[in-house]
């Protein structure tokens, strides 16, 4: 009798863990306050400088989270608001005293995209919008398959990986991993 106790409790145990998935020994993942956004490679910016017309023009930003501009050379961006990047812009117009006082607009046209994969109908990468849940994230990807944990999926964030449930904020350059549901 004990041992077909043991045996009962050895299996519930198996089926539980089963159940729980590969992301449910993940940590939640840690949800970041909206704040400005910082750009990084990949985001697509427009730059126009009032009466310096070769600047005015469309930037991607570069692997390296760098800009090139003519005239002034490379401007870092990667991890920067959009003012933030304006002022280094206008701090170098000064320092190769082309203007003493420029008026530099920057705006961002695209951000970088966000990647999903595994039980979804259509994987791959999608443009982000601001604003984004798990949820939009996976209707965008055509919703899930029928294997799929719908509870909660894995995020990857800047080398931190978490899980992540339906209304989870989405972050550019996320990658989101549906995984499969075991029942």
């Amino acid at each position: 009798m004990k041992i077909w106790i043991s045996f009962i409790a050895l299996s519930m145990a198996t089926v539980t863990t089963a159940c729980a998935g590969p992301s449910a020994g993940l940590p939640p993942l840690a949800s970041t306050a909206p704040g400005p956004y910082q750009l990084g490679p990949g985001d697509q910016i427009r730059v126009s400088v009032f009466g310096l017309d070769a600047l005015n023009n469309t930037y991607l930003v570069g692997d390296t989270g760098a800009i090139s501009l003519p005239m002034i050379g490379t401007v870092e961006a990667s991890g920067k608001t959009i003012a933030a990047f304006e002022a280094d812009v206008a701090n170098s117009i000064r320092a190769k005293q082309l203007m003493l006082d420029p008026k530099v607009s920057a705006q961002i046209l695209a951000y970088r995209p966000f990647f999903i994969m595994g039980e979804v109908q259509r994987p791959g990468q999608y443009p982000y919008v601001p604003g984004m849940s798990v949820m939009t994230a996976v209707s965008v990807a055509g919703g899930y398959t029928f294997r799929a944990n719908t509870k909660a999926v894995t995020v990857t964030r800047s080398a931190a990986k978490g899980r992540a449930a339906p209304d989870s904020s989405v972050q550019p350059g996320d990658l989101i991993q549906v995984q499969e549901s075991w029942f």
